[in-house]
């Protein structure tokens, strides 16, 4: 919201020294956001002058320009000579002169300049050079504004062009401040300056709906109970005069709100809506066809609206009519057929109370926002629509010299009522945390326009307040709402920094726990967490989703931000890759990246998704929200690594070192160990990875995921170059698999090392074997891994040989070497009988 501060001081008292940032600071304090300042962005000389003469002199290039001699007045140097190309002024004609010195927006100097064989000493100025609009008829005339200034007078003062505006971020929920009314209400509030309701007018002099044009309401389709319209009034003025200039101090105060002046008519109304808050329409009374009838929309019926748009309606709008149809989208935009124009002579004033929510629908089903809509969809004072028609109507007939019929038309007229709040005494300090006296609860809420009574021993519960909100606040529903309106006005500063003591047995779950202790392992090991959105195609789906290629089911989105993308994703791969291609075209080619969130793995043959919406503003039951969480498919949570590049930079002294399956693996090693859960590889197959360097995981007997090597024809598709090799775990599984960790106490007792290398057939997996040594050697082993993996010359074909190094220790005692040696025998004996291991001589 743009607000001017000479409209502004119309209303409440602004001292004169205030400076726009002022207002900004006082405004922020009672809740609304600082946005900007607007100003003309002019400065002088800028004068009012007389035309003298003007001598057309054709031009070589075919234009004919005019040399003018125009009186400026004797303190900005009497007569001087202007060159001006605009042909709509004639001899004694007053108009705006800039003069040298002077800028105007842009920014653009003006200097004494030769053209045309002439030194132009200043310049004729149009309403667009000044900021004033975007008129594309020639200068400005003063004439044609009902201005008769003095020659010489300062043209920036005259036209307005010295005021300010402050603008301000409204909420949705204050809609009241989208007028002049409603911030000057506020300023009010913050600074205890008096404040004048331009909404404050005798009902007695308004008229009341009986008779006059005839109008009626015929909703028979209300949403959700609410009919379309609670309140309509018409107000007919007879014989106006639609080239009557608009006053200069009305176009600036438009122009600042940011909006454009059009014509008398209009900008009355227009003008009205900023300053009362209530959105109200003209028509041309000529062009309507019998009376008015507010009603939905019917099947196949169109609407052209003031933009020139044909729209097709559809049946929850709610329009405007007569006997021709659709005359206006109501509370969103005018029709076409009935506008106000040049040849307007009769104007039907409509202003009302729509609802908020049927107003809201139609700009968004349309794509339609307006300052109309944007006003009724937050809600408006019930009370003003017959203060803004006359108001209007006034305006009318002061500036555009038509005449008020005495009748007044209105098809309904809803006494308003505000159901009343009641307010424990205790509430408000015991929520906010603010020892509020009495008096500066129900101070504040008076302030505000609440009425507040005191009910204390009316009701159970203690003593309490009875409170009123008034008619422009139906953001005021409860006693919390209540709470916060006196913090507001008290100052949000009074509000104590204080953290709250979470109640006992909250935080974090042991899953939740998990997942953190995971993404902080992996980002300690050095990899960078890489969120991305989790949309993406059926083929990555179908790639990265399936251990075969094969097409699985998908979840697709019925109004997807990436057409290209509609599917929810089944693996995290195709974000990492994503994330890989966009670093390595920015030159970021050695990436260790990782990815935590939720996969979407529907089941087949299972529908998914709801049309049913349930009711808002209160909690669904335990069945409504079972039948939505049915809707859903399941969601795992899934980690998800991708390595390129080298591991090891070059450096000087050092070659570079590659990224293999190695570093993948050492990663889902940091995955297990920071989920408390022991990880088993498999040598397995999967459609995108490379085969022999691609592993299956395991945990507790249970696949839990895969790593390996990505096949090159997938790593040139996403325009990565080298190897590059990924692992994906379902860590919600990993988490189940985990085990108590028992710390164990540290021997101080020298281990017995033991090698040995096993000659086992090929397609034996060195983890069986690797298990088969654990159960076979007993409580001694403390710990053994893999040292090599050897097929070739001296082996058997068709076999290999793992080595295994063992290391061994007693609790109480040293062990001896012939000890461990029978603890390692026992260990092969087992996989003897497993595998038919043999020791390698």
């Amino acid at each position: 919201m743009r607000v001017p501060l000479s409209w502004l001081r119309e209303y409440v008292d602004v001292a004169p020294d205030v400076t726009p940032e002022d207002v900004l600071a006082s405004l922020v304090a009672v809740g609304f956001e600082e946005e900007d300042v607007h100003r003309f962005e002019i400065s002088g000389p800028v004068v009012v002058g007389q035309v003298l003469s003007l001598v057309p002199e054709p031009q070589t290039n075919g234009k004919t320009i005019n040399w003018c001699q125009v009186d400026v007045g004797e303190a900005n140097g009497g007569v001087r000579g202007i060159v001006c190309g605009a042909h709509n002024f004639a001899a004694f004609d007053k108009v705006v002169v800039t003069l040298p010195g002077s800028v105007l927006p842009g920014p653009f100097p003006i200097a004494a300049r030769k053209t045309y064989g002439h030194v132009s000493d200043g310049m004729i100025a149009s309403a667009r050079e000044l900021g004033l609009g975007d008129e594309h008829d020639g200068i400005l005339r003063l004439a044609d504004l009902g201005i008769d200034a003095p020659v010489g007078a300062d043209a920036i003062a005259l036209l307005g062009l010295d005021d300010v505006a402050v603008e301000i971020n409204v909420t949705p929920d204050r809609g009241y401040a989208l007028s002049m009314r409603g911030v000057a209400r506020e300023y009010a509030h913050a600074t205890g300056a008096a404040f004048r309701d331009p909404g404050d007018r005798p009902w007695g002099e308004l008229g009341q709906p009986e008779g006059g044009f005839a109008v009626a309401v015929a909703d028979d389709a209300p949403i959700r109970g609410n009919v379309g319209a609670s309140e309509f009034v018409v107000r007919v003025v007879r014989g106006v005069d639609p080239s009557a200039p608009t006053p200069p101090w009305m176009i600036a105060r438009l122009v600042l709100a940011g909006i454009r002046s059009l014509s008398v008519l209009v900008d009355i109304t227009n003008y009205v809506m900023l300053e009362l808050g209530n959105p109200v329409h003209g028509y041309d009374l000529d062009k309507l066809s019998g009376g008015i009838t507010v009603r939905r929309a019917r099947p196949g019926e169109k609407l052209t609206t003031l933009d020139d748009q044909v729209r097709t309606l559809d049946e929850q709008d709610l329009l405007i009519t007569d006997d021709s149809g659709p005359i206006g989208l109501a509370g969103v935009m005018g029709g076409a057929a009935t506008e106000i124009s040049a040849s307007t002579r009769n104007v039907l004033i409509e202003a009302a109370t729509f609802d908020p929510v049927t107003i809201a629908r139609s700009a968004r089903r349309h794509k339609l926002p307006s300052e109309a809509s944007r006003r009724f969809e937050r809600g408006v004072d019930p009370a003003i629509p017959f203060i803004a028609a006359r108001r209007v109507a006034d305006l009318m007939v002061e500036l555009a010299g038509g005449t008020l019929d005495a009748e007044v038309g209105g098809a309904l007229f809803t006494a308003h009522h505000q159901d009343g709040i009641f307010l424990p005494k205790e509430f408000v300090p015991g929520l906010v945390g603010v020892d509020y006296t009495a008096d500066e609860i129900t101070g504040a809420l008076e302030m505000i326009g609440c009425d507040v009574a005191d009910v204390e021993g009316f009701r159970a519960g203690g003593p309490q307040w009875a409170v009123t909100p008034p008619s422009w606040r139906p953001d005021l529903t409860d006693k919390w709402t209540l709470a916060e309106e006196v913090a507001r006005i008290h100052g949000l500063d009074r509000v104590p920094s204080v953290l709250p003591t979470p109640p006992s047995g909250s935080g974090w779950t042991a899953e939740q726990l998990g997942r953190r202790r995971v993404a902080n392992a992996l980002a300690a090991a050095g990899l960078v967490e890489t969120p991305s959105f989790p949309f993406t195609t059926q083929a990555q789906n179908d790639l990265h989703g399936s251990a075969t290629g094969r097409s699985l089911p998908g979840v697709r989105l019925a109004n997807p931000l990436d057409g290209n993308a509609p599917f929810l994703r089944r693996s995290l791969i195709p974000g990492l890759l994503q994330v890989a291609h966009r670093n390595a075209a920015r030159g970021f080619t050695n990436l260790a990246l990782f990815e935590a969130g939720a996969v979407f793995l529907p089941e087949p043959g299972v529908a998914y998704g709801t049309d049913f919406v349930p009711p808002l503003a209160q909690r669904p039951d335990d069945d409504v929200l079972a039948a939505l969480n049915a809707a859903l498919p399941p969601q795992p949570r899934h980690v998800a690594v991708l390595l390129a590049g080298d591991a090891v930079a070059k450096a000087p002294g050092q070659t570079a070192v590659p990224v293999s399956l190695a570093d993948a693996l050492h990663a889902v090693a940091t995955i297990a160990a920071a989920a408390g859960a022991r990880i088993d590889v498999i040598q397995s197959e999967r459609a995108a990875l490379h085969p022999g360097r691609t592993g299956v995981l395991t945990a507790a007997g249970h696949e839990v995921g895969y790593v390996g090597e990505l096949l090159p024809a997938v790593t040139a598709g996403a325009d990565l170059h080298g190897r590059v090799y990924v692992a994906e775990l379902d860590l919600d599984a990993v988490l189940d698999a985990r085990t108590p960790v028992v710390a164990a106490s540290l021997s101080t007792h020298t281990p017995a090392t033991q090698d040995v290398s096993l000659v086992v057939p090929a397609g034996v997996p060195a983890s069986d074997v690797r298990q088969a040594l654990v159960d076979g050697c007993g409580a001694l082993l403390e710990s053994l891994h893999l040292v090599d993996d050897y097929r070739g010359p001296g082996l058997a074909e068709g076999t290999k040989s793992l080595t295994f190094g063992l290391l061994f220790r007693a609790a109480g005692r040293t062990l001896t070497a012939a000890e461990a040696t029978d603890a390692k025998l026992q260990g092969v004996e087992v996989a003897a009988e497993r595998f038919g291991a043999t020791i390698r001589d």
